[in-house]
């Protein structure tokens, strides 16, 4: 989607209308994307870093060129995983006959869920407004029903 002109200008009876609808489209795709763009770069460094505890890739530059991520432009969604069918990348993930399951890429999502809605929430006020409110509810000041 190319930049769309700034300003459309409609006349009619002597009135002009503005119209920027499609500048502040073209705004949230673009800040849908950089958001989604950021979230990847998180985990790919938090999963490399899981990566290399394995045994053998401790120093080894094949983790780095594994992991990657695609931030699709017509979809809008955030695709990210191992590159090659290898033993740690693939086949390590989701296990097979000689190798067990390791989670790697999964458990780190899992776990940093809380800071990929932080990374979000810089672009997107949506989400930062349900991570404020989020904030606000304390769970443990909940009060069991007491029957009485």
């Amino acid at each position: 989607m190319p930049m769309p002109k700034s300003v459309i200008k409609i006349r009619k009876d002597g009135v002009e209308f503005i119209s920027n609808v499609d500048r502040a489209k073209y705004t949230l795709t673009e800040l849908q994307r950089a958001a989604l763009r950021d979230t990847a770069k998180f985990i790919r460094k938090r999963v490399i870093q899981q990566m290399k505890t394995l045994r053998g890739m401790r120093r080894s530059r094949r983790v780095y060129n594994d992991m990657q991520y695609w931030v699709r432009r017509r979809e809008t969604d955030l695709l990210i995983g191992h590159k090659h069918d290898t033993w740690y990348g693939a086949h390590g993930e989701i296990g097979q006959r000689r190798q067990p399951r390791r989670d790697i890429l999964r458990d780190t999502v899992f776990e940093n869920i809380d800071q990929i809605r932080i990374i979000q929430g810089k672009y997107l006020s949506a989400i930062e407004d349900d991570n404020r409110a989020r904030g606000l509810i304390d769970e443990s000041e909940a009060v069991p029903n007491d029957p009485e």
